[in-house]
Order: C-alpha cells, then sequence, then structure tokens
C-alpha cells in the first residue's frame, strides 16, 4: 500500500548478459536481488539490464546499489540506476581495478568490512570475503536470517577462482573464517543460480579443499 513502508522483504529477479574478462565472453543468466519494503529499498548487484532492474524498485526510493564485486556482469547497470533514482553504487575499493574495466569515469562510494548498512528497518552488514575478487563482499542480515553472496558462495561450492585477480586458497579462508560461520540455517541468495544455506554448504568445506574448486 503506497505510504505504508510495510516489512522487509526480499525480492530477486534475473537478467541476463556476457560476462568479459582476460579476453574471453561468456553468456550468463545473473540474479538481482532487491531488500525493502513498500518505500525504500536497496539493490544487490547491478546486471545487464537497468530497466529490469528499475520495475524492481518501482516508485520506492532507491537508497543504494550494493556491489557484491566489480566484473562486468553485476556492475554493467549500476551508472544508469544510479542516475535514474539520484542513489550511490558501493563497492570495496579493493575491486577498483575491475571497475575500471567497465566504468572509466564513474566512482563508487567505498564499502568497508562490518560496516551496517540500514534500509526498511533492518541492517545489511558488510563482510569482505576476497577470493573471487579482491574485493569481494557479502551482506548479512541477521534479522532476516539472508545473506546474499554474490559469487563467493553458491550451492555445491565457493565461486570460480580461475581468471585474474583471484585466488582459491583465499576464498576458503573466506568462507572458512567470515562466512560458513554463520548460522547453519541462514539462507544463501547468490549471484547465480538456486539459493542455498550455510547449514548445506558447511559440512563440504574439506571436500571443495580437497577437489581444489
Amino acid at each position: 500500500m503506497a505510504g505504508v513502508p510495510g516489512t522487509a522483504r526480499v525480492e530477486q529477479g534475473v537478467t541476463s548478459g556476457q560476462f568479459r574478462l582476460d579476453g574471453g565472453s561468456w553468456e550468463v543468466d545473473n540474479n538481482v536481488w532487491v531488500l525493502g519494503d513498500n518505500l525504500e529499498c536497496v539493490v544487490i548487484d547491478a546486471p545487464h539490464d537497468a530497466d529490469a532492474i528499475s520495475d524492481l524498485i518501482g516508485d520506492r526510493e532507491l537508497l543504494g546499489v550494493l556491489c557484491t564485486h566489480a566484473h562486468n556482469d553485476h556492475i554493467e547497470a549500476a551508472q544508469t540506476l544510479a542516475d535514474r533514482f539520484g542513489a550511490p553504487v558501493r563497492l570495496h575499493p579493493a575491486d577498483e581495478v575491475l571497475w575500471r574495466q567497465t566504468f572509466e569515469d564513474f566512482d563508487f562510494v567505498p564499502l568497508e568490512d562490518g560496516e551496517m548498512i540500514p534500509v526498511a528497518g533492518v541492517e545489511l552488514t558488510v563482510i569482505h570475503t576476497p577470493g573471487h575478487s579482491p574485493g569481494a563482499v557479502c551482506f548479512w542480515v541477521s534479522e532476516l536470517g539472508v545473506l546474499f553472496s554474490g559469487d563467493t558462495l553458491f550451492q555445491g561450492g565457493p565461486g570460480a577462482t580461475g581468471r585474474s585477480y583471484s585466488d582459491f586458497d583465499t576464498i576458503i579462508e573466506s568462507l572458512r573464517d567470515s562466512v560458513l560461520t554463520l548460522p547453519p540455517e541462514t539462507v544463501v541468495h547468490t549471484g547465480h543460480g538456486p539459493d542455498t544455506s550455510i547449514g548445506d554448504e558447511a559440512p563440504a568445506l574439506a571436500d571443495w579443499i580437497a577437489r581444489g574448486h
């Protein structure tokens, strides 16, 4: 109902486009997440299609575009959304080298590990989780029991670490020390593909280390 905040909720969209890095390109489907109520929201990642994401936002106030990392398929719509809604784009500064591959002149507002971002009566906690990229982060919303993991954690294992600016040992450290320690009932909303949970993934850590990906 217009004018009534309501309860914080998570909404999902899926957009399609290309992921480009190291001279290659791949067709990908990306999740885009919107966290908010009837009056305000944040967007987690801005993949491919600003119009589709705008439709999810609707007439709400957009408080920010929160980027889990700076691979092009997660940020390409960020500048358009920022201009359209007058909202800041937030990114961990360790990913600036990747950001500049997409945006030469458009700047983000830095995220800090441990920062709390309020929206719709809840808070997202920024967790720096390097490995898939140097500035990769997850966003944990303890009040809702959800984690937005970007490309750090998927159903079945960690994000890819076979390309530039990524490292397998680093992502394993991030997962072991900062992600898989969250409550097991935490629902994980990923950057691509289906949801999972901390409880479903944590027991497999040793298997991931043994297989090396």
